[in-house]
């Protein structure tokens, strides 16, 4: 197993991301602290992880609120032993549809702020733990930064680009420490799209913008977090993995 014995708390762990992403590290052999806000979708998806032999905790706390995040993370690393594994999956409360010369100040800055403060946030507190240890991997979950034509994405790019900054920023101060820092680059998943009206167009959009012919499944986001996260991608960090099938260029 490539996780086994290792200890990784995912903040956003009952959203469709975030449950792909628990099951993987699980079945991999990691035990998964999920974080949330709500206990009920926490609790059963360890029930569910548990069943198939894996191991789950669960901790319902908002990953915005410092003080729970701090003391989250140190109860992890006293009782569990170590923090191997942080990831960031929570939503980011952005706005989309909207001009950005047509969008009010509030909407476009509210995924920014979300998303500096969250993955800051917990990346930190994580980190403190992983210095002691020398050892450690922060995952980070986002898309390219720069604009796509025809779509209105409001503050989302502008936080991705953050997003980036940050990781480049805690790549180069703790990889002496042997902690790693890596982002996970999708071009949308079909499977995370609510329903709604013109949903078939917007999946065959978003299939057609790819090089592949096909996108990213919740599956595959698992599997490439789980690798991502193991002693097979010991050499990388700094950098993004994408698994947009062709749809962004590096």
């Amino acid at each position: 197993m490539l996780l086994e014995g290792r200890n990784a708390i995912i903040y956003g762990a009952a959203g469709g991301i975030g449950s792909a992403v628990a099951r993987g590290f699980a079945r991999e052999g990691a035990t998964v602290h999920l974080v949330g806000r709500t206990l009920k979708k926490l609790d059963a998806l360890a029930d569910e992880i548990r069943v198939a032999g894996g191991k789950a905790e669960t901790a319902e706390f908002d990953a915005l609120d410092e003080a729970a995040i701090d003391e989250h993370a140190a109860s992890v690393a006293s009782s569990a032993g170590s923090v191997d594994i942080s990831m960031n999956v929570i939503t980011h409360n952005d706005v989309q549809g909207t001009p950005l010369v047509e969008m009010s100040l509030a909407d476009f800055e509210s995924p920014v702020r979300t998303a500096v403060q969250t993955n800051f946030l917990t990346a930190r507190a994580a980190a403190r733990h992983m210095i002691g240890q020398g050892s450690g991997v922060i995952l980070m979950f986002g898309g390219d930064g720069d604009p796509l034509p025809g779509y209105h994405l409001g503050g989302l790019q502008v936080a991705f680009s953050a997003m980036e900054a940050l990781r480049r920023g805690l790549a180069c101060e703790l990889g002496p420490h042997g902690i790693r820092v890596v982002t996970l680059r999708t071009g949308g998943i079909p499977e995370t799209v609510p329903a709604s009206a013109g949903l078939d167009e917007a999946i065959r959009d978003m299939v057609e913008a790819t090089m592949l012919k096909r996108t990213a499944s919740l599956e595959d986001v698992a599997r490439v977090a789980a690798f991502a996260a193991s002693d097979h991608a010991r050499s990388m960090t700094a950098t993004a993995l994408n698994i947009s099938c062709g749809t962004m260029v590096d």
